[in-house]
């Protein structure tokens, strides 16, 4: 599909030259057709290569969507510059009198706190119960799936032992859901937090499915039985160098920290990891798109 996004925007050069379809504002304005509207909740530190991630597995499907992308009034970013937020990011005041077809909100390094810890956890709250009347089907990924499990669901999180990082084997448990249509029985997904969700509470709620788990990563793919709330425990947004890049990243900080599972060739830091998981990782986003997003959404919101 041809993802709509502002033509400075840094990610569309890196879509481009992977023939990723992109378009401008004003190319997108002379299609006489009814585009998707999706809301992206950036919580993540790295905001520029969260965008280009997300964009291009939102750029798979037929369809036309316009991208908005949202920060956080309460909390400042220290890894991405306040010239690329104050020119591609709106706030949550700008938008709440919208309506919008999809949402996403990411993950955020905030898991070792407690919810009530986290600096913009009221304003969070507040968009999450905005979405309620306002967004046809959310997306949540990694913290942001514990926080929705907590927020809407009352399920809380607790520490692991150590890090789960890593690219993991999961294990298709409804193939029925269409959320999971063309799944593979078996299939991988990348794992990178320090905190796990109950499986057995999630599968003693009454209004969650637990779609896909992993012996070794847990409860990986939730849904709510109305389709309104995606959870994502992993991060099939990632790239194939991204856990590389974080394992780098934790060893420089001196952290006493695990090669990440699964991941490298061998176990070998030195040799390039493969990328296992990109095919589900598309297909998850178009069913999303399509099923739970543009087959759902009214033509005219009112």
């Amino acid at each position: 599909m041809p993802i709509k996004i502002p033509k400075q925007l840094p990610a569309r050069d890196i879509l481009e030259k992977e023939n990723i379809f992109v378009m401008d504002e004003e190319r997108a304005n002379t299609q006489d057709i009814r585009p998707l509207n999706i809301l992206i909740v950036n919580l993540m530190p790295e905001k520029e290569k969260t965008e280009a991630q997300l964009l291009r597995l939102l750029g798979n499907t037929p369809l036309q969507v316009n991208i908005t992308f949202l920060k956080m009034e309460t909390h400042e970013s220290k890894n991405t510059s306040k010239y690329h937020l104050n020119q591609f990011y709106l706030t949550f005041d700008e938008v709440k009198e919208k309506k919008y077809d999809g949402m996403i909100i990411t993950g955020a390094p905030v898991e070792k706190l407690e919810f009530s810890e986290v600096t913009y956890w009221d304003e969070l709250s507040k968009i999450m119960n905005w979405s309620k009347t306002h967004v046809t089907s959310s997306m949540h990924i990694c913290w942001g799936a514990q926080a929705a499990l907590f927020h809407h669901y009352d399920i809380g999180k607790f520490e692991l032992s150590k890090k789960c990082s890593g690219v993991y084997e999961h294990t298709l448990l409804n193939n029925t859901e269409k959320l999971v249509r063309g799944f593979d029985d078996i299939f991988h997904a990348p794992h990178s937090r320090y905190t796990d969700v109950s499986i057995e509470a999630i599968e003693n709620h009454p209004d969650l499915l637990t779609l896909a788990i992993s012996d070794d990563a847990g409860a990986y793919l939730i849904c709510s039985k109305d389709g309104r709330h995606i959870m994502i425990t992993g991060h099939p947004e990632y790239e194939s160098c991204t856990l590389q890049q974080e394992y780098a990243r934790d060893i420089q900080k001196g952290l006493s920290i695990a090669v990440p599972e699964n991941y490298f060739p061998g176990d070998n830091p030195e040799k390039k990891p493969p990328h296992k998981w990109r095919s589900h990782a598309n297909l998850l986003f178009s069913n999303w798109l399509n099923y739970y997003v543009y087959q759902e959404t009214p033509y005219k919101w009112s």
